[in-house]
């Protein structure tokens, strides 16, 4: 079902992208028509032009690190912070050796799978490593990147899988259901968290000696359940206050035709509740994926998280700029994309309302 609605998200989207250039080209060839006809002000569109390039011009300042970033990224090995050469806006040199370095061979690796048939004996099955793409050609050597982005991703999946089945429920009875101190509870639940993350060095030492006491340093899942009790008070606020926004009415609605409690949740709140879901699903994905020092501080070098990977770059004396650029933006990028395809949705989160009575 999800890969249905994902599917035909991105079927849209990418109509929407295929289409745009022609939709543009009809906007301009109406908009020439009608300051030749005289239906059209020059001085509107003049006025436009100058709007959107003032846009432009104030994005562009703000995806400036981002840009100074891949700049440094493109000089590979070359790269340095320490000449004006090297860190200028548009570099002499160019090449994708730290890309390549950073992603590594594209293939699907070797596997053998061992299979026991009773009376028969135990049978293994192997396929061959698929390569489509060898980069022993371009670099002496790759990086831990896939293994990292792989330990990440699982944290990621189990941080929010976790974290969305106590924030849905939590948020639903917070919303709908009158209980005493109600509100007190929520606010008093997100104001312990917050002091709790101030503890600082303290809190660390504290999480530290917990971990070890239970046996449960360097595993992933238990690192995601406490990124998942991070992330639980704020998203319970923040879906709770976008399901207060539902009509009641909807419900009732559906209570008199006959639905039980779990339907109306399920096939009338939560798909009302998409905007809100799809955002907290953000922020929650994030905590997980961008967390550094909880991360470095119980994982070791196997279970090693890609914010973890990133600073293991840093050498005692020197830095390796072009690769350590190239790293912080292939890891970066799946969360632009995620963002780019829940755009619509995280907007209609944000503002916090939005349905229709």
């Amino acid at each position: 079902m999800l890969g249905d609605i994902v599917g035909k998200k991105l079927k849209k989207d990418l109509s929407t992208a295929v289409n745009k250039p022609r939709e543009w080209r009809a906007e301009l060839e109406y908009t020439i028509e009608g300051i030749q006809r005289g239906i059209i002000d020059p001085k509107d569109v003049a006025k436009t032009v100058l709007s959107t390039l003032a846009v432009f011009a104030f994005v562009f300042v703000l995806l400036l690190p981002v840009y100074w970033i891949l700049m440094i990224a493109l000089q590979g090995e070359g790269a340095t912070l320490y000449s004006t050469d090297s860190a200028g806006l548009v570099p002499t040199e160019f090449n994708l050796e730290a890309f390549i370095w950073v992603i590594g061979d594209i293939a699907i690796p070797a596997k053998v799978v061992g299979i026991s048939i009773p009376f028969l004996g135990e049978f293994f099955l192997s396929w061959p490593r698929i390569v489509f793409f060898d980069s022993s050609p371009y670099v002496d050597s790759t990086s831990n990147f896939p293994r990292y982005f792989v330990n990440s991703m699982v944290v990621g999946f189990f941080t929010v899988v976790i974290a969305l089945s106590v924030v849905i429920p939590a948020s639903y009875a917070l919303s709908r259901r009158q209980f005493a101190g109600r509100m007190k509870l929520l606010y008093g639940y997100i104001l312990f968290t917050q002091v709790g993350g101030g503890l600082g060095i303290a809190g660390l030492i504290a999480l530290y000696t917990i971990f070890v006491s239970f046996g449960v340093a360097n595993n992933r899942l238990v690192l995601a359940v406490y990124y998942a009790a991070l992330a639980v008070p704020f998203n319970t606020w923040l879906l709770k206050t976008y399901m207060d926004s539902i009509p009641v009415s909807y419900e009732e609605a559906a209570i008199m035709d006959g639905a039980s409690p779990f339907r109306v949740a399920w096939e009338v709140v939560l798909p009302l509740a998409k905007p809100g879901l799809a955002t907290i699903l953000i922020f929650i994905f994030l905590t997980g994926w961008m967390e550094f020092i909880v991360a470095q501080l119980v994982l070791r070098p196997e279970n090693y998280t890609l914010p973890v990977g990133l600073f293991m770059l840093v050498d005692t004396y020197s830095v390796p700029w072009g690769q350590f650029s190239a790293f912080a933006l292939v890891y970066a990028s799946p969360i632009v994309f995620v963002y780019l395809f829940a755009q619509r949705y995280i907007e209609a989160g944000l503002s916090f309302g939005g349905v229709e009575g």
